[in-house]
């Protein structure tokens, strides 16, 4: 066995997710516990270097995760043949520049979603990371997260039979900053900057139902700004005309109906901040973030519609849980570990690159089309 070094620029890390899924749950976790396995027994040690505008802020992050190595200048860190891979997290707007310096300098490519704010851009990536021959991939954490493993199961072993429809719920209520602070950053909600949850939310949508109940052909959505004005994290008032919500409805492949309500402005009464219902001829499945419970044709209630009394029939109690089958580690680091064996030659088949991120921005920019133009939009296929 031998210990085989693999440097990654890592720009971002100061934010919410940066710092949080990617930096400590996933690459610092990974080094802790002596870097990813590799199937000839080696070992794949990720050795960051840590980039941003506060100095200070890289600083006390590499001390308090055992990394030695900081920069704000990222024009050097590209610079650096050391380094194999870039990663970015930070604002969506700059993105799609900061991903084409990468690639010029033959940086493998991983990358927070939205990987662009308009489809030219993200294609435009894809097609740029193909042509230079370099390795890539974007953030897909919903796909490896607990409840939704234990949906893909529940699918592929016919439970469901024929899928009819699907309903996903999500959102919770995002304060607005003055009775209490707000809980996201406040370019979320600003146009300028790149914000708004239709942007930000239907990326993950796409991949979630293309991956699980069928590829999504056409979509009709009407967003909304529905609180026009927030308070910033310095305290001062600003215009938020960003959309803070959103109710999407798509065709899929086959027939199948999916509605997904995306909101900030919503107060949760459901099982998880984010659950999709999923109805089929021989059986349903409701999965949240880390659960996902069934119920069968032969064990669904016979309800009758009668207002007059109060409902004798306890709708939750007829549904079963589906049991933990093995480890659920973070969805975020599965993913880091899968795109670091892909990089090191481990694994040829990465499906979720560039161009599945471009996939995603399809969707976000043809929903906002359907807002503006009040009709359907359909998708065609997409290639690099």
């Amino acid at each position: 066995m031998a210990d085989r070094r693999i440097g990654i620029v890592m720009n971002g890390v100061t934010g919410r997710m940066g710092m949080n899924q990617h930096l400590i749950r996933s690459i610092a976790a990974i080094r802790q516990e002596g870097g990813v396995r590799l199937a000839n027994g080696d070992r794949l040690m990720p050795d960051p270097i840590l980039v941003g505008r506060n100095r200070e802020k890289l600083e006390a992050l590499a001390r308090a995760h055992n990394i030695v190595r900081v920069t704000t200048d990222i024009e050097a860190a590209l610079a650096d043949p050391q380094d194999e891979i870039f990663f970015d997290a930070a604002a969506t707007a700059l993105r799609a520049g900061l991903i084409r310096r990468a690639i010029a300098a033959g940086k493998h490519i991983y990358c927070e979603k939205p990987s662009a704010e308009n489809l030219q851009d993200a294609l435009d990536l894809a097609r740029r990371a193909s042509q230079a021959g370099v390795k890539n991939g974007i953030v897909q954490d919903k796909l490896f997260l607990p409840g939704l493993r234990k949906l893909k199961m529940v699918i592929d072993s016919g439970f469901l039979g024929r899928i009819l429809s699907v309903r996903g719920e999500f959102g919770y209520w995002v304060f607005e900053g003055d009775l209490q602070p707000a809980q996201r950053p406040s370019w979320n909600y600003r146009k300028a900057d790149g914000g708004g949850i239709i942007l930000d939310m239907l990326p993950h949508w796409r991949y979630v139902l293309d991956n699980l109940f069928g590829e999504v052909e056409s979509v009709s959505c009407l967003g909304a700004t529905h609180i026009p004005r927030r308070i910033a994290e310095d305290g001062t008032p600003y215009e938020a005309d960003a959309d803070d919500a959103a109710y999407c409805t798509f065709r899929l492949a086959g027939g199948i109906i999916a509605q997904v309500n995306s909101s900030w402005t919503t107060r949760v009464r459901r099982d998880d901040l984010v659950t999709f219902h999923v109805d089929g001829t021989q059986g349903s499945a409701v999965a949240g973030l880390t659960t996902c419970r069934t119920q069968a044709r032969v064990n669904t209630p016979k309800p009758v519609w009668n207002p007059d009394i109060p409902q004798p029939i306890d709708f939750f109690s007829a549904w079963e849980e589906v049991p933990d089958t093995e480890p659920y580690p973070n969805g975020f680091r599965m993913q880091w570990e899968m795109f670091l064996k892909h990089v090191a030659g481990e694994r040829d088949d990465y499906p979720w690159n560039l161009l599945s991120g471009a996939r995603g921005v399809q969707l976000a920019e043809a929903a906002l089309q359907s807002w503006n133009e009040r009709r359907w939009i359909d998708l065609p296929k997409l290639e690099a």
